[in-house]
């Protein structure tokens, strides 16, 4: 029998992608999601790049009962938590929702999944854990000292979830730290779908192509840096998607009791790069202004994906022409 999986934030942007890699690989899967970062629309979409539905519960993680009722009933093998708000913006201005809603759901799961003998766990993490880098690339046992209150909440997520591990002999955890997630499946199906302006540069990109909005702007261009703007590591959500699977099969094969890696391509690209590498793949032009650095922004940023390479027998395999061509190709779509 297949192992059964059950993805929270399911319907989210790499949630989604992930559900089809599990639905490729033969898992069964439940998806619950509560819909604060996605649309319920994309449970078709889903269904149409898999060839089936995939069942579904809609589903708050802050209500403890219903989790615990959920979890109890399915009794999933394995659970894949993406569930949490994820604007670094917005957690500034809204804390309290952040450590409200990140905090109360992940416990809330993780006490569900003790009382119904649920023992393995892959987490959704951040590169934000590590708040400024003392040095790139960055590997996992460089500092952690997130800076703002989205970032703390992840860090406080892998030490609850490390504690739990620590107490119960038989709990198994991968942590999967993400640098930038960016693209879409390949299909044009699913994609990233911001609500409202785009935290993330490749999605803001995409708009401007697109006509929705009127330029991108490069917040500094006096950085130490080949082209004078910031550098970050760009990774294809079908490649993040990939490693959760890796981690599932990871844990089984190798009965480690806790594995933390970082997801990226241990290669930098700048502003300018992503802007010139989508007008490539787009073929329109994309108008930009530079504009004043933004207070904790820093020059560069990119992993060393050594040891998810190890750990994980996996490797990242697109690089920025196919994040580009594919995210354009589902911007295309949702016009």
């Amino acid at each position: 029998m297949s192992k059964k999986i059950l993805v929270t934030g399911g319907a989210g942007f790499i949630g989604s992608h992930t559900v089809v890699e599990l639905a490729a690989a033969g898992y069964e899967i439940l998806l619950i999601d509560n819909f604060s970062n996605s649309e319920h629309w994309i449970l078709d979409r889903i269904a149409k790049v898999c060839g089936n539905r995939i069942p579904f519960k809609h589903l708050d993680l802050r209500d403890a009962n219903a989790i615990s009722a959920c979890v109890s009933s399915y009794r999933p093998d394995s659970v894949i938590h993406f569930a949490a708000l994820k604007s670094v913006g917005e957690s500034v201005q809204q804390p309290l929702a952040y450590y409200e809603n990140n905090l109360t759901g992940t416990l809330n799961l993780l006490q569900a999944m003790s009382n119904a003998g649920c023992n393995q766990l892959v987490f959704s993490s951040s590169a934000t854990v590590y708040g400024v880098p003392e040095r790139c690339p960055i590997t996992e046992d460089a500092p952690l000292d997130a800076v703002n209150p989205y970032g703390r909440t992840k860090l406080m997520m892998e030490n609850v979830i490390r504690d739990v591990v620590t107490a119960q002999p038989d709990f198994q955890a991968a942590i999967l730290r993400y640098f930038n997630p960016a693209g879409a499946h390949p299909s044009g199906e699913i994609g990233e779908l911001p609500l409202g302006v785009p935290n993330n540069l490749v999605p803001f990109v995409a708009q401007v192509a697109a006509g929705l909005r009127p330029q991108v702007r490069i917040f500094g261009n006096d950085y130490p840096t080949p082209d004078g703007t910031g550098v970050r590591d760009y990774i294809h959500v079908c490649d993040v998607a990939k490693a959760h699977v890796a981690a599932l099969a990871a844990l089984d094969d190798s009965g480690v009791r806790e594995l933390t890696v970082n997801l990226g391509t241990g290669r930098g690209y700048s502003v300018l790069e992503i802007v010139h590498a989508f007008q490539t793949a787009a073929g329109l032009p994309i108008p930009y202004a530079f504009v004043e650095r933004r207070p904790g922004d820093v020059a560069e940023c990119y992993a060393d994906p050594t040891l998810s390479h190890r750990a994980l027998s996996w490797h990242a395999e697109h690089g920025l022409e196919r994040i580009c061509e594919d995210a354009w190709r589902w911007q295309r779509g949702l016009r």
